[in-house]
């Protein structure tokens, strides 16, 4: 399970974690899996406020922090569809219509 925060950890992001790891294990874990492994993705974390936050969790979770890229690197900027086309085909899907053709494509 992958817990994706904006900002930094906080306390209760453990216990909401392992609560989301134990539903895991009763309703979708079969016999033959290992436990289920929790991990929370922060874009900041203190150590010590990990530690203590995890201590006493007999689950494997984990904690680590990421950062945002200001701007998509340029060799998946043209693998990755416009913004506009998105949201033309999410309207075109709302509509019950079949998505309209890309302009560049006629």
């Amino acid at each position: 399970v992958i817990d994706l925060k904006r900002g930094d950890f906080k306390p209760e992001y453990a216990g909401k974690l392992n609560f989301y790891c134990n539903v895991v294990d009763d309703t979708l874990r079969h016999a033959t899996d290992a436990p289920t492994i929790g991990l929370i993705l922060c874009q900041g974390k203190d150590r010590v406020l990990a530690e203590y936050a995890l201590r006493g969790i007999d689950k494997p979770l984990g904690i680590a922090s990421y950062e945002l890229m200001r701007a998509l690197p340029q060799s998946l900027q043209s693998a990755l569809p416009s913004i506009e086309s998105l949201e033309a085909e999410l309207a075109d899907a709302l509509n019950g219509s079949e998505p309209s053709a890309d302009k560049d494509s006629e």
